[in-house]
Order: C-alpha cells, then sequence, then structure tokens
C-alpha cells in the first residue's frame, strides 16, 4: 500500500491560519495533482482523505472528476459554518459518485449527527457515517486504529 500526505496549495503557501475561499479551485487542482502523482508511481487503487476543509475540497474535486479516487475518506466535513445550518456546503453532494466514508464527532459544531446523515442521502455513490461519541471538530488522533480498521471494513464492501 502506498500512501502519499500532501499539503493543500493553500497550506503550501502559508503554515498557519484559514483557507482562501477564493482560491479553492486552486486547492483542488492540488488534491488532482497529488492523486496524478500517486498513480504515476503506484499501481492499484487511489483513495483520498482529508479532514474539515480538506476533506470538502476532495468531495468537490472528486464531484468534478469521478476517475479521480476510488475512495473517500472524510474526517469532520464541515456541513456548514458553526450556527449557519441555513447555509449547507452540499451543492456538489449529487454530482458526488465516489464512494465515502465520514466519521463526525456528535459535538462537531460544523454539523450534527442527524444533519450529516440528511445531507449524505443526496450523495447518489455508496457512503457510511460513522460519528465519534463526544468529539468535536478536528477529531483526536486517538481515534487513527478506528479509522484505518472501519475504512478497511468499508472498501471491502
Amino acid at each position: 500500500m502506498w500512501v502519499l500526505r500532501y499539503d493543500l496549495p493553500y497550506r503550501q503557501q502559508r503554515p498557519h491560519g484559514p483557507p482562501f475561499p477564493a482560491q479553492a479551485a486552486r486547492d483542488r487542482e492540488g488534491i488532482a495533482q497529488a492523486a496524478k502523482a500517486l498513480r504515476e508511481i503506484a499501481s492499484g487503487r487511489v483513495f483520498l482523505s482529508g479532514s474539515s476543509y480538506g476533506g470538502r475540497q476532495s468531495t468537490m474535486a472528486a464531484a468534478e472528476n469521478p476517475k479521480l479516487a476510488d475512495a473517500l475518506l472524510l474526517l469532520s466535513y464541515p456541513l456548514h459554518a458553526p450556527g449557519k445550518p441555513d447555509q449547507p456546503r452540499t451543492d456538489h453532494f449529487a454530482k458526488l459518485h465516489t464512494p465515502a466514508l465520514f466519521l463526525h464527532g456528535t459535538r462537531d459544531p460544523f454539523g450534527s449527527i442527524d444533519e450529516l446523515e440528511s445531507a449524505l442521502k443526496l450523495i447518489p455513490a455508496r457512503t457510511e457515517l460513522i460519528s465519534v461519541e463526544g468529539a468535536r471538530h478536528g477529531l483526536a488522533p486517538t481515534i487513527s486504529s478506528l479509522v484505518v480498521a472501519r475504512f478497511g471494513e468499508f472498501l471491502t464492501r
């Protein structure tokens, strides 16, 4: 198995601070370039993963190019800004044909488990949601064994 860890272009530009919404297309291009680079050096399936903004951009990149990845692993998907559930970030979900596993904390202010379950119904591909009890946005590194085990299970279904 090969793993390519990469930083989105906005993070390469500066090590701290939030992303620039006006440059989101550039970040998605960075994701596409990373997936292409991995396909050039490794055989087999390619999976994209991202946390929060990185996960959102990964879903958008996969919706734009369904052959970009074979599956997605999304941690703390930012369904909406905190306190703004009336502004969901799901416009691209109907075009997402890549299987996706979402891990999301039960105390995440960027979307409740119920809101995310509802939103996942918009995705025509196979999805699964794993809730992490008591976790807020930005899942703790201590769940890494859970992530690996559950993603492996997801891929074999």
